[in-house]
């Protein structure tokens, strides 16, 4: 796989997270019919914000640093109130939700106009470290485990699992031949399931209680190029479904019971497809480097909108959805997060990141490269996005009364 070219090297913290360029020179032409299938959208009344949003708290490292802490995933534990960041500085952080908004007394405020912001350092703010072997690409809470096991998938390939309490690799597998692994998750109706996307082109499912092979039970090459698996995602509402997003600018969708031929092909995006989310049970949304999310119909594969603001060319930027708000949360080139409703192709709110402390004069090449939802069923909500310079930012959001 072709390297990122040397004229980025000497910017790290921008550009450790920064992904190759995985598409090709030609880009095929325009999937007919989605054109005029989304002409609807033009005659649409404007994008409206029904949430007040506001900036809680930021976290940071006030120490002097010698590598990039680029956060490159940031996960929220099935209970809701844990939440694990990784990325370049080969650490899992834990933080507990309660220690984010509720800070102590040592905090340092910032009083504005409407706002207090609680500023806080990583070092006293996170409840945990885990220190790994590798870079990472990916985490993933374990289901039924009690927020106990954390799997990761790391730049060396291996795709590992924590028990947060003795903070020690209980699992740990190696079949993407030293290729980088993007992302990993766990099916929610067998939580011993797990799948991996990896650069070498394959979508791997494994079962640790099977010993042969690391645990293979399933191994998908979506492409007769090998394009890189850049994320995978089990359905998590009860269909026996897994998607996968590829470096072909397409994904795919398969049947766990049957992982021979995808049962669907999303076909639209015009670079690199970097992250799959399961919205509902019938729709699926997916990220793009050509700066777009969409968002399909699973049943018949397809676009039902397309939405864009943000920037994104190169790099993991983060996608999450809410589920219960019908919200989407992204990162931006620019410095910036975005959060759009699922009814609107335009951005409802946007929020740029400041420079903070000794990662100010790195600021110009800054990127928004993390993003995660609270899944509440409240109309009150919580958005968590990490930069590349290692900068937590927790935002809180409430949805605005009727005479608002």
């Amino acid at each position: 796989m072709v390297q990122n070219p040397p004229i980025y090297a000497s910017i790290s913290i921008s550009f450790e997270w920064a992904m190759n360029d995985f598409s090709s020179g030609f880009h095929p032409p325009a999937v007919p019919g989605h054109e005029t299938k989304l002409s609807a959208e033009e005659k649409q009344p404007a994008a409206r914000c029904e949430w007040d949003f506001s900036l809680a708290t930021v976290v940071s490292s006030t120490a002097n640093a010698t590598v990039s802490d680029t956060l490159g995933v940031i996960e929220f534990d099935p209970s809701n109130t844990i939440l694990a960041t990784g990325g370049i500085a080969r650490k899992i952080r834990i933080y507990t939700l309660n220690s984010l908004l509720r800070p102590q007394e040592d905090t340092v405020h910032s009083q504005g106009k409407h706002q207090s912001i609680a500023f806080l350092d990583h070092t006293n703010a996170c409840d945990n470290c885990i220190f790994t072997p590798a870079k990472l690409s990916s985490l993933r809470w374990k289901p039924g485990t009690g927020g106990r096991i954390l799997g990761s998938g790391d730049y060396d390939g291996v795709v590992m699992e924590y028990d947060i309490e003795t903070k020690l690799p209980i699992f740990e597998r190696d079949e993407h031949g030293g290729r980088r692994v993007w992302s990993v998750d766990y099916s929610h109706s067998d939580p011993f399931l797990g799948a991996s996307g990896s650069d070498d082109g394959t979508m791997q499912m494994w079962d640790p209680r099977c010993g042969e092979g690391g645990g293979s039970v399933a191994k998908v090459q979506p492409t007769k190029s090998r394009s890189s698996v850049c994320c995978v995602e089990f359905n998590p509402f009860g269909d026996a479904l897994i998607a996968a997003g590829c470096a072909d600018k397409k994904a795919y969708v398969y049947d766990v019971r049957k992982m021979v031929e995808p049962v669907h092909i999303f076909d639209g995006h015009t670079k690199t497809i970097t992250y799959v989310r399961f919205l509902n049970a019938q729709t699926l949304v997916s990220a793009g480097t050509d700066g777009c999310l969409k968002l399909w119909n699973i049943v018949d594969s397809r676009l039902l909108r397309t939405y864009k603001g943000h920037v994104n060319s190169r790099s993991f930027v983060g996608l999450s959805v809410w589920r219960h708000g019908g919200l989407l949360g992204c990162g931006s080139e620019n410095n910036q997060v975005f959060v759009y409703d699922t009814r609107w192709g335009e951005p409802i709110w946007v929020h740029g990141f400041e420079p903070v402390g000794r990662d100010s004069s790195d600021h110009q090449h800054a990127f928004v490269s993390s993003v995660c939802w609270r899944q509440v069923n409240e109309d009150q909500c919580t958005l968590v996005a990490g930069g590349s310079n290692g900068v937590l930012h927790v935002f809180v959001g409430k949805r605005k009364s009727d005479s608002e």
